[in-house]
Order: C-alpha cells, then sequence, then structure tokens
C-alpha cells in the first residue's frame, strides 16, 4: 500500500468532508431565508435548479463517463490475470457467498429493529394522510414504474442478462448484460497463447489506466460537486417530513450503521487480517462519494481506485469484485427493503408472520441484486413487494420524503460491503496461492 497513495486520499476525504458542512450549511440559511421572504425562497429555488444542480451533474456525469469502459475493462482484465479459467469458478463462488451472507445479515438487522421499535405504531392518522397527500403525485408515478416491470422468471433471468441487442443495452445503462459478455471476453482470454493472452492483458490494463486518470480528474471537483449537491438537497428537504418519521428514519440508520461498522468489522476480523480502523480510514474517501452522489455505480471508478492503491487489494480480484458488487451487492438496499415494507405493514395494520417475513428475506436478496446502482432504483422493487404480500401498494408515499436521505445512507453502506467483500475474497485468493507455492517446497523436503 502506497503512503502517499494514502495521504491523498486522506486529504481529498478531508476536503470533501468540508464540502459536505458547506453545503449542509448553505442549504440551511437559504432555507430558513426563504420561510422569511416569498422572492427569497424563489431566489434559492432558482440557485438550486439552475446552478447548484448543474454544477453538481458536472460531477456525476464525469464519472458516469467512465463507469461503463471501467466496468468493462476491469471484469475482463480481472478475469484475465486469473492465467487459468480453473480459476474463476473458486474467485466467482467466494464473491458470491459473501454477497449473500451481507445481504442476509442486513436485512436481518432490519427486521430486527423492525418488530422491536415498531415505528409504525406511532404514526397517526393525520400524519399518515399528510404524508400521503405530500407524495402522491410522486407515489403514482413509482406505482407505474413497478407495473412495467416485468415478472420474475427463468425467460426474463435471460434477458435480464443476454438481451438480443448488447450495445442497446449498454446505451440504456443496463449493467448486468456487460458484466456477462465482460466475464466470457476474459475467459476466453485466458485461453490464447501465452504471448496474445500478455498482449490482450496489456491492452486492456492501458484503457483501465485511462479510466483510472479520469477518475482522478473528476475527483478534484468532488469536494465543490459534493458542497453543490448537498446545498441544493438541503434546500428542497421538507423538515416536517423527517420530523413525522422521525423514529423510522432512526430505526432504518442505526440498523445501516450497525450493519456497517458492525456486522463489517466482524467479517473483516473473521476472514482477513486487516484493522477495522485502519480500513475505515483508508476508504474514507469511497464512502463520503457514495453519500454524496447516492450512486454505487456513480461511486465504482473511485472504489476501485482507492481499493487498489490504499489498501493493495490484487487487480484481479478488485476487478471482479467490485464491479459486481456495484450491481449486485445490494445489503443497504436489502435492509431498507425490508424497513419499508414492515413499515407500511404497521401502519396499515397488516400482520406479517414469522414464515412471512423469512419470505420476505429471501424475496428481498433476490430482489435487491436486481435494484440498479442509481438514486431510487429500489422503489418500484418495493412497491411489488408490498403487492406481494397484500400491503396497500399506496403505503410507498409514506416514506418518498424521507427516501432521499435514506438512500445516500445506504448507498454508503452498499459500497462500504463491496469493499469489505473485495479484502476477503483477496485474502482467501493469497492464501491459497502461497499454500499452492509451498506445497513443492515441502515435497521436496521429505
Amino acid at each position: 500500500m502506497s503512503q502517499q497513495a494514502v495521504s491523498q486520499s486522506d486529504r481529498l476525504a478531508t476536503r470533501i468532508m468540508w464540502g459536505m458542512a458547506a453545503g449542509i450549511v448553505v442549504g440551511i440559511l437559504a432555507r430558513l431565508a426563504g420561510g422569511r421572504a416569498e422572492w427569497l425562497a424563489r431566489g434559492s429555488a432558482w440557485l438550486a435548479a439552475e446552478v447548484f444542480d448543474p454544477f453538481g451533474q458536472i460531477f456525476l456525469r464525469l464519472l458516469f463517463f467512465v463507469v461503463i469502459p471501467l466496468i468493462f475493462s476491469s471484469l475482463v482484465l480481472g478475469v484475465i490475470q486469473l492465467g487459468r479459467l480453473d480459476r474463476l469458478g473458486p474467485l466467482a463462488a467466494r464473491t458470491f457467498a459473501v454477497f449473500f451472507l451481507n445481504m442476509s445479515v442486513g436485512l436481518a438487522i432490519g427486521l430486527f429493529l423492525m418488530n422491536t421499535v415498531q415505528p409504525g405504531r406511532s404514526i397517526s392518522e393525520e400524519v399518515q394522510a399528510q404524508l400521503v397527500s405530500q407524495a402522491a403525485n410522486q407515489a403514482q408515478e413509482v406505482q407505474a414504474r413497478a407495473a412495467a416491470m416485468p415478472r420474475l422468471s427463468f425467460r426474463e433471468l435471460v434477458e435480464m442478462f443476454m438481451p438480443r441487442n448488447l450495445l442497446k443495452a449498454v446505451v440504456e445503462f443496463q449493467i448486468l448484460p456487460l458484466i456477462l459478455f465482460a466475464i466470457l471476453l476474459g475467459a476466453a482470454g485466458t485461453q490464447l497463447d501465452e504471448l496474445r493472452r500478455r498482449q490482450t492483458q496489456s491492452a486492456v490494463e492501458i484503457v483501465t489506466g485511462l479510466m483510472t486518470t479520469l477518475v482522478h480528474f473528476a475527483m478534484l471537483l468532488a469536494p465543490w460537486a459534493v458542497a453543490a449537491m448537498l446545498a441544493s438537497q438541503v434546500m428542497r428537504a421538507g423538515l416536517d417530513v423527517l420530523k413525522a418519521l422521525s423514529l423510522f428514519v432512526a430505526c432504518v440508520l442505526g440498523g445501516l450503521a450497525l450493519h456497517l461498522f458492525g456486522t463489517m468489522t466482524l467479517l473483516l476480523k473473521l476472514f482477513t487480517r486487516r484493522s477495522p480502523g485502519a480500513f475505515f480510514r483508508a476508504i474514507r474517501t469511497v464512502l463520503v462519494t457514495a453519500f454524496s452522489t447516492s450512486s454505487s455505480n456513480a461511486t465504482l471508478p473511485t472504489t476501485i481506485a482507492v481499493t487498489r492503491e490504499n489498501l493493495g487489494v490484487s487487480a484481479s480480484t478488485a476487478g471482479f469484485v467490485l464491479p459486481l458488487g456495484a450491481t449486485m451487492n445490494m445489503s443497504g438496499t436489502a435492509l431498507y427493503e425490508g424497513c419499508v415494507v414492515l413499515f407500511v405493514a404497521q401502519v396499515y395494520g397488516v400482520s406479517l408472520s414469522l414464515g412471512d417475513q423469512v419470505t420476505l428475506l429471501l424475496l428481498t436478496v433476490l430482489s435487491a441484486v436486481a435494484v440498479a446502482g442509481i438514486p431510487g432504483a429500489s422503489l418500484p422493487l418495493i412497491v411489488a413487494l408490498l403487492t406481494t404480500f397484500r400491503i396497500p401498494p399506496e403505503g410507498i408515499a409514506l416514506i418518498l420524503g424521507a427516501d432521499r436521505l435514506l438512500d445516500m445512507a445506504r448507498t454508503v453502506v452498499n459500497v462500504g460491503a463491496d469493499v469489505v467483500t473485495a479484502c476477503i475474497v483477496d485474502e482467501g485468493i493469497k492464501t491459497e496461492e502461497t499454500r499452492d507455492a509451498d506445497q513443492p517446497v515441502r515435497g521436496k523436503s521429505r
């Protein structure tokens, strides 16, 4: 691990956090000023829509420019660097096992908190009616998106991973087909003769290096862009909504914090030799970027760069695990989806038995895998879960006012879990490689 890389990452994380603080303060001041005079409120709205949002989008678009080529090159490179195709199976098995463990434990934490605290019981009919009326239009839009979603079946899984037109899928930012194609291409690359395999690996390394450099360019804007985006969000936020949902919000944030700093610390101690304190300090830039962008995909370029440069995870492991994680390892989202379903059920007086909640756990883990790594992507899937358990789907309106804040928080957990998974998988692979390298030596000594 390069000390210079860690130092630069620490300085960047500090600047981003100062940007976050400045954005929140500016947003609060603008909101307070808007409450005193109508013209100030209009000015704040114009500033948020015409200045802060576009400036924040410059940063986000730079990151999204990099996402597609970086996912493709990282996955191809990660598989080719394995050298042999028989190494892909253990790498994939470890990765998916930790993904499933992350999401299952996260959801179990969320369900435990919601059953213990039962925040839905504290919502009065007046507050319920107010929340539903405030978000009625947005709720209808989410329900329409949920109705348009195809039912999960073998046929739909084939369409999801193997569409007829790969380029069309990529243009529409469907990541799963690109992931499958990149893995297959990397697997084909391992079958080339040694010279051509090295040439292919070198070419893909150049692409990956170029994308990583573009990420560093984008991160120069991060402190200012984060300040602009958070200021805009705070200007629009309704504090009355957060007050009404304070117990629910506290349960979700508490569960997310427990999962990130409790479960992930335990996993690091059990399966790696890393210090959890040093680990979280090394990925501060990743966590604050995830919080401010509210997108696993937008954070992915930073996640790959920091995981390789600060944590010393091998290029093959980082290149394989992290792009998959940004699409499939949604432990924070799984926790949130379970919390929302139980909260809405409590508000409407719908009782879910232990068997129902076990079914909810399995369905939520499966649905979280299908969530796109972009803001608000889980909402249609939550509506589908509500319908499955005969809970009024219009109940999604209850949480829409607080969804943006909770989306930012659960993205932090999603991305943090990806990096932990990469460290665990990398540790296992390096241990195996060391054991395999020692075996011939031990054989000779006998």
